[in-house]
Formats: C-alpha cells, sequence, structure tokens
C-alpha cells in the first residue's frame, strides 16, 4: 500500500491554516516543543509522507504496530496546561474569542472555562476510569482525545461507552443517551470514533498504562476497553475528517505534543486495522 500524497484527507489538511494560536496557550507544556509563530501556517500534509513511512505497505497488525511506534514519540502537555492548549486547539474558526463545545456544538467564550454548571470543562472522550489512568501526564492529558464541553453535558456523558439511541440531552441537541452509552451529535461521531482508536494505538502498556483496546460492548467499567467498534467503524465513515478536526491535528503536531492521529490523516486505516 502506497502512502499517497493526493488522498483527499491529505489535500484537505493541505488547505487548512493555523488560527493564531494565543502566547499563553503553550503554558504547562513539557518536552521540546519549538517555538512558532502565532497566525503561521502549517506546513503541507504532503511532507507528511515521511512521518508515516515506516507505516507503508503494512495492514493489520503489523499496521497498528508500526503507527503505535510512530506516535509514542511525543511531547507532554501538564494538567493544568490542558486548559490553554484547548482554547488553541479547538478555537471557533468563526469567533477566536469562543472555543467550540464537543457534544453541544456550541460557541462559547474561551474564558468561561471552570466548574460551575454552564462552564465548559475538560471532557475525556476516552474516559479516564477506563483503564485508571486518571490525570496523569499522559493519556491523561493527550490532547489528541481532549476536548472543551459543557460541565453539565460532560458529566451525563460520565464514562460511558459510545452507542446508538436513547433519550435527549440538555444543552446537547442532537447527542442521546440512557443508562450504559452515550451518542454524540452526527457531526462529530466520526471525530469521536477516531479519537477513540487514536488512543488504543497509541497506548500499548509499554510506557506504565494500561494498554487501551477497543471491543463491540457497552457498560465496559474500569476496563481499558471501550466500544462499539463496530457503531465507531461506521461513523468514522458516515463523518470523514473535516477542516476543524484536520486544523486540530495539525495544532497539536506544531504546537504541542508533536504527534498525530494517523485516523484523521488516513480515515481508511480504521478498516484495515479493525
Amino acid at each position: 500500500m502506497r502512502i499517497s500524497r493526493l488522498t483527499p484527507w491529505a489535500a484537505g489538511l493541505a488547505a487548512v491554516a493555523l488560527i493564531a494560536v494565543p502566547a499563553a496557550a503553550s503554558a504547562g507544556q513539557q518536552g521540546t516543543a519549538a517555538p512558532r509563530t502565532p497566525g503561521a501556517a502549517p506546513a503541507a500534509a504532503a511532507s507528511y509522507d515521511a512521518y508515516y513511512a515506516p507505516a507503508e505497505g503494512k495492514t493489520g497488525a503489523a499496521l497498528k504496530a508500526a503507527l503505535h511506534d510512530i506516535i509514542k514519540t511525543q511531547s507532554k502537555v501538564s494538567y493544568d496546561g490542558v486548559w490553554n492548549a484547548l482554547k488553541a486547539t479547538d478555537q471557533d474558526p468563526a469567533n477566536p474569542n469562543n472555543v467550540i463545545l464537543l457534544y453541544s456544538g456550541r460557541s462559547q467564550s474561551k474564558s468561561t472555562n471552570g466548574g460551575g454548571a454552564n462552564d465548559w470543562n475538560r471532557e475525556h472522550v476516552w474516559a479516564k476510569s477506563h483503564g485508571d489512568f486518571g490525570t496523569a501526564t499522559g493519556p491523561g492529558t493527550d490532547l489528541h482525545h481532549l476536548r472543551p464541553e459543557d460541565v453539565t453535558v460532560n458529566s451525563t456523558r460520565g464514562n460511558k461507552d459510545f452507542d446508538k439511541g436513547g433519550s435527549p440531552v440538555s444543552e446537547a441537541p442532537g447527542s442521546l443517551t440512557d443508562a450504559d452509552s452515550f451518542e454524540p451529535r452526527d457531526a462529530v461521531k466520526g471525530d469521536v470514533a477516531r479519537m477513540l482508536l487514536y488512543m488504543a494505538v497509541r497506548y500499548q502498556g509499554g510506557d506504565g498504562f494500561a494498554d487501551l483496546e477497543m471491543n463491540d460492548k457497552v457498560n465496559n467499567g474500569s476496563a481499558p476497553l471501550f466500544g462499539r467498534i463496530s457503531l465507531l467503524k461506521q461513523w468514522n465513515q458516515m463523518d470523514p475528517p473535516d477542516a476543524f478536526e484536520q486544523r486540530r491535528n495539525q495544532v497539536i503536531f506544531d504546537v504541542y505534543q508533536h504527534n498525530r492521529n494517523p485516523f484523521i490523516d488516513h480515515p481508511e486505516w480504521v478498516e484495515s486495522i479493525w
């Protein structure tokens, strides 16, 4: 399998410009992140052929292992640093003073982060109890699965697995929930799938954290498992990466962690692995 420079996802990524990142957004970062001029455009996606070169020609378990080796090299962000990072990664393209909330879809002031009922906080899409990693630097602070969300909606989602159906979620139009699962709005179904699949590839148990894996169940509780993989695969196809998701991946790579979510760059790899 040749990694083409002309895939639709790569072409879309190459067209995405990096919106200005506030100077404060780098606070709390650890590692060797290089400074970047606010407002500068990201490098073209074609330049990441080299990044994924070790995965070329691989499928299935071999592809998963190759991607793990690629993306495990990263800088890390402290849990306090996540606040400012999310203000950059999830900035509203139409209003640089706001972020877009994941499940709610609401544009909300960056300054309203906190613990109040109508504030936004840090949603762990891979719920931190699934593997018991808490907010430890590593999976607990990995920006590829952390998103801003309304405090109340975040609480409603809790640590539920993802599935279809349930009752409407207040303050999150289009989202549904029941006793053991959560269904996000259609516009971010693919985003959710690709974030979870990134986590299952990045964290394989070799760096002091649990081996995170996918299954086709709900009620996974504290096991390092997330479901349902059959549905998440459908969501990956029905909701392909858009400009917002591509830009987010780029900002995390350029400014913060210096690793990428391969399923945003190559959604077709989902079917190859799972």
